[in-house]
């Protein structure tokens, strides 16, 4: 069976990247952002301009959520309600709103293109993102420790035409309290700072690797038998 070709979509760390090449796949990576670490896989440019070239497999690992996901719902007008009293420090009611349209957007442009195969990872969504892409599946739930990653971090995966991942080395959490579990949690209690969307959003290997080994294998085969 020939090699997939697979996008990893809004992603400069290389983790998912380099899962699937280690499995022999023609793999690449696209961000606006430029890679973490030099590599020739690497597209620099809005996903959006890459959809159509090709690809068997797409999984967007980190797409603009911070507007889409239930948390940043308090920001955002909906029925009979009233913009927030406060907003962060620079920010405007209607930046909010561009932030959330542009977030629909880059979100249905990866779920729809025209490839065989798609996953686009996103926390679970509000009610506004949900009235926008009332045809989205409900997302698998995941969680990274189910994969050998010792980390808390929910994980909603839209899965279109790929199968609902398989648990490869589920680990057992830590008891609250510990100086361990806070490690597990070490995401959810990053620091306000400019890095904290990159902490917030980072890929690990075990879960990149069930990508590859079941996601990969899936689409082959149907590759192989259309």
């Amino acid at each position: 069976m020939k090699a997939l070709r697979v996008l990893i979509g809004c992603a400069t760390s290389c983790v998912a990247l380099d899962a699937f090449l280690a499995r022999g796949h023609d793999a690449w990576q696209c961000d606006i952002l430029p890679a973490d670490r030099p590599t020739n896989r690497h597209i620099q440019d809005d996903i959006r301009t890459v959809l159509t070239w090709g690809w068997d497999l797409l999984i967007v690992s980190n797409p603009p959520c911070t507007r889409l996901c239930r948390s940043g719902q308090r920001w955002l007008y909906g029925p009979g309600k009233t913009p927030p009293k406060k907003l962060p420090k620079g920010r405007t009611h209607e930046s909010m709103i561009a932030e959330f349209k542009e977030g629909v957007a880059v979100f249905e442009a990866c779920f729809n293109a025209p490839i065989p195969h798609v996953a686009v990872e996103n926390p679970e969504m509000n009610i506004h993102a949900r009235e926008a892409m009332p045809y989205l599946p409900r997302p698998q739930i995941v969680q990274p420790w189910w994969f050998g990653d010792a980390v808390f971090k929910a994980t909603g995966l839209y899965l279109r035409n790929l199968p609902e991942l398989t648990e490869t080395n589920r680990l057992t959490p830590p008891a609250r309290g510990t100086d361990e579990y806070r490690r597990w949690a070490a995401i959810h209690r990053a620091p306000p700072g400019p890095d904290r969307w990159k902490i917030r959003s980072k890929t690990f290997p075990g879960m990149a690797a069930a990508w590859a080994d079941q996601w990969g294998s899936y689409a082959k085969q149907k590759d192989a038998a259309a």
